[in-house]
């Protein structure tokens, strides 16, 4: 399995509603892509200050494999979000940190 971790960093003058309109768009996906077993969106509630780097917000996917995970990433709809989260983030790409782990079966 392949957990796919994607943090952002929300420019302040981004609303909530395109926030929301942003995670709603990643979790449609889990639908229609097969391997996709599921997402879980929020923001941070860790109590360690300042650890998050200002990462507010962001999403965990989980893949059944690499292969739904590279379908995922190659998916027009995936590829037209992700162009939205980085125009939403602060300082764009360089605002968002993605982290991809393999989980042992």
């Amino acid at each position: 399995m392949i957990r796919h971790c994607v943090f952002i960093r929300f420019r302040p003058e981004v609303t909530n509603a395109e926030r929301e309109a942003i995670h709603a768009e990643i979790a449609a996906l889990r639908d229609r892509l097969p391997g996709f077993l599921a997402v879980h969106i929020g923001v941070n509630v860790s109590p360690e200050t300042g650890m998050d780097k200002g990462y507010g917000e962001g999403f965990i996917a989980d893949f059944a494999d690499a292969a739904a995970r590279d379908a995922y990433l190659d998916d027009a709809e995936h590829q037209k979000t992700g162009a939205k989260i980085v125009a939403a983030a602060q300082g764009g790409v360089q605002g968002v940190f993605v982290y991809d782990l393999e989980l042992p079966d």
